[in-house]
């Protein structure tokens, strides 16, 4: 029983992709910490983290009962309605948005209030491509709201510029990103009748579209430290956002899969691990002098 419950926790994690909430949580801490001045307490360090996961899975959940159909027709993603059942997925997505709903109860008035909306966006990215060539907009703002609940968590407010200047930054980048992956679905986007922006407007124009938003999101990180006043230790890291972005970018001209998905997880995680790391130093830096 218990290795059974092993694999399906496995496979659960592949089904809703576990390891690529290391895109949007480091975000989420950057803005906690700026929004504190480095010290989380540790309670709302916690419901930070369960609100981050809890609404991740519920949305990966989603994402792949939604595309449950058109993924069995796609070869790079043909397997993934074989790692769990179908309403096992429906169960673990119900489940993870009660516990998101409750964690945020927990924090504070304004990100309970929020909740319904922040879980409206994060999910409307599933169907989007049914409806628009730009569906990886909508990703990059579900993968932006993690600063701004962040922010709100340890403030109780949005009215500072800081989270919402981290929060473009972030929407742009995600938006960039999402645009190399989707070059690997375009034949299969085309069959199944889905829009994507390289499906209608071709890899060239994607991938150049692509560079413009990562010079525009790394504008953005730049302009969030001026704001927030960090120091040289955070520049140090913009300069690992900027060899990361482009090894991406060698790495989408390929357009082959294997190259691909490394520059998706690897130089991505490199930007948002970078950053954050970047950001506590920085703070902790400040603390000591």
């Amino acid at each position: 029983m218990q290795t059974d419950q092993k694999h399906f926790i496995f496979r659960l994690g592949e089904f809703v992709k576990f390891s690529h909430t290391i895109f949007a949580l480091p975000f989420a801490l950057i803005s906690a910490m700026v929004a504190c001045g480095g010290r989380i307490p540790l309670r709302l360090f916690g419901l930070v983290l369960v609100c981050m996961a809890a609404a991740r899975t519920g949305a990966m959940c989603f994402n792949r009962l939604a595309d449950w159909e058109i993924d069995q027709q796609n070869p790079r993603t043909s397997g993934r309605h074989r790692l769990i059942k179908k309403e096992q997925g429906w169960a673990v997505m119900a489940v993870s948005l009660v516990v998101f709903f409750f964690a945020t109860w927990n924090i504070n008035p304004l990100c309970f209030y929020l909740s319904p909306l922040m879980v409206a966006v994060i999910l409307s990215y599933s169907l989007m491509k049914r409806f628009t060539a730009v569906p990886h907009l909508f990703l990059g703002l579900a993968l932006g709201l993690a600063p701004m609940g962040a922010w709100a968590a340890v403030t109780g407010e949005l009215y500072s510029a800081k989270p919402y200047m981290l929060a473009a930054s972030v929407v742009c980048w995600t938006f960039g990103f999402d645009l190399i992956y989707a070059t690997l679905d375009v034949e299969s986007d085309r069959k199944a009748g889905l829009l994507s922006f390289p499906a209608k407007y071709g890899i060239p124009a994607a991938l150049r579209l692509a560079r413009i938003l990562h010079y525009i999101a790394f504008a953005g990180f730049l302009a969030f430290g001026w704001m927030a006043r960090l120091g040289g230790l955070y520049a140090v890291a913009c300069l690992v956002v900027v060899a990361g972005l482009f090894q991406e970018h060698r790495y989408a001209k390929q357009v082959d899969t294997a190259a691909i998905n490394k520059a998706f997880f690897h130089s991505n995680a490199l930007v948002s691990i970078s950053l954050l790391a970047g950001v506590f130093l920085d703070l902790c830096l400040k603390k000591i002098f």
